[in-house]
């Protein structure tokens, strides 16, 4: 399970770059060009800074899934890592759920999506990660 999220997250975090070749559309297509071309007026450069700096977390996410999985050396707070990973990702995606269904007007279908994307990968960490510190415990 851990395995598993750390490469959907380092294969998000590639998407993320790859995505800048077509920057607007990746924008629009993933809801939040309107907060981009904001940002865009502050400075040229920050919508493309924004989505490096996302995408760098993603892939220490993958990193922190990879190695608690042993498919490298462990990284510094390993154990608490996973876990915080896991608290992030899930409270994203239950937390935009609530957010959704307490509105009046229906969420966009991408936007629930994109929230249980979220809560699966917090369950992949979550879950993994107690399978693999509880077995080591007994």
């Amino acid at each position: 399970m851990l395995r598993l999220g750390g490469y959907i997250n380092i294969l998000i975090a590639v998407g993320h770059i790859v995505g800048l070749i077509w920057a607007e559309q990746m924008f629009e297509i993933t809801g939040i060009g309107k907060e981009m071309d904001e940002l865009a007026q502050t400075h040229s450069s920050l919508p493309n800074l924004l989505t490096v700096f996302v995408a760098i977390v993603f892939f220490i996410f993958g990193l922190y899934g990879l190695s608690a999985d042993g498919k490298f050396r462990k990284l510094p707070f390993l154990k608490l890592g996973v876990f915080t990973i896991a608290g992030i990702y899930i409270f994203r995606g239950i937390g935009e759920l609530i957010f959704d269904i307490s509105q009046q007007e229906a969420a966009p279908v991408t936007e629930t999506i994109y929230s249980l994307i979220a809560l699966g990968i917090g369950l992949l960490f979550l879950i993994g990660g107690l399978k693999k510190w509880k077995l080591k415990k007994e």
